[in-house]
């Protein structure tokens, strides 16, 4: 098949930086969905019906072209850890992660209305973080870095000190698993073509 057009439903800086890396040509359109997490939904509930509902919020307006949508959240037990409210909830956010192992769940959608297509995965990454001191959970709060990140840390930054292992995807972590991306993609006609090098630094 061929599309018109891939059309990222997410303003995510780190997803739109992921497919420019990869060399595809898309346009942004930020999906309007409601993210209330409903009662007595697990997870990984959560994260699969936030990707669809973002992927299909947009390919009901555009049905000829491929609408890609993600949705990542931190999950430590049962419990998300959303994006922080505000620097104090950062701290809270921090200090629950300070020494332990929690879960990033990363889930995809890819929609072609036109085709009657959809493809959906989520990827499941587990890291592990050494014990935060008070001063430093302070510092880096601080710094800002910790707004608008799930769980309040970002792997491809400065938060990237927090961590003693990474299980599974990294990329998924950031926003986007790029390996099983490129593969659905492919299923939908759109092949990378991967830009400089020098731009991955």
């Amino acid at each position: 098949m061929t599309a018109s057009e891939l059309i990222l439903a997410s303003s995510s800086p780190r997803r739109r930086d992921f497919l420019n890396k990869m060399g595809v040509s898309f346009t942004i359109m930020k999906p309007d969905t409601d993210e209330t997490v409903l009662v007595g939904e697990e997870p990984y509930e959560y994260v699969m019906r936030m990707a669809h509902e973002k992927a299909m919020a947009i390919a009901e307006f555009h049905p000829d072209d491929v609408v890609l949508a993600a949705d990542t959240v931190v999950v430590i037990g049962d419990v998300i850890l959303g994006k922080p409210t505000d620097r104090e909830d950062a701290k809270r956010i921090l200090r629950l992660l300070s020494g332990r192992t929690h879960e990033v769940l990363t889930a995809v959608s890819v929609v072609c209305e036109r085709e009657q297509k959809v493809r959906e995965l989520m990827v499941n990454t587990r890291v592990t973080f050494a014990p935060l001191s008070e001063e430093l959970i302070d510092t880096y709060v601080a710094s800002g870095e910790c707004d608008d990140k799930s769980g309040a840390y970002a792997v491809q930054g400065v938060g990237s000190m927090f961590i003693e292992k990474v299980e599974g995807s990294v990329s998924s972590v950031v926003g986007l698993p790029i390996c099983q991306v490129r593969q659905i993609l492919a299923e939908f006609g759109i092949q990378p073509h991967p830009v400089d090098a020098s731009q991955w630094a």
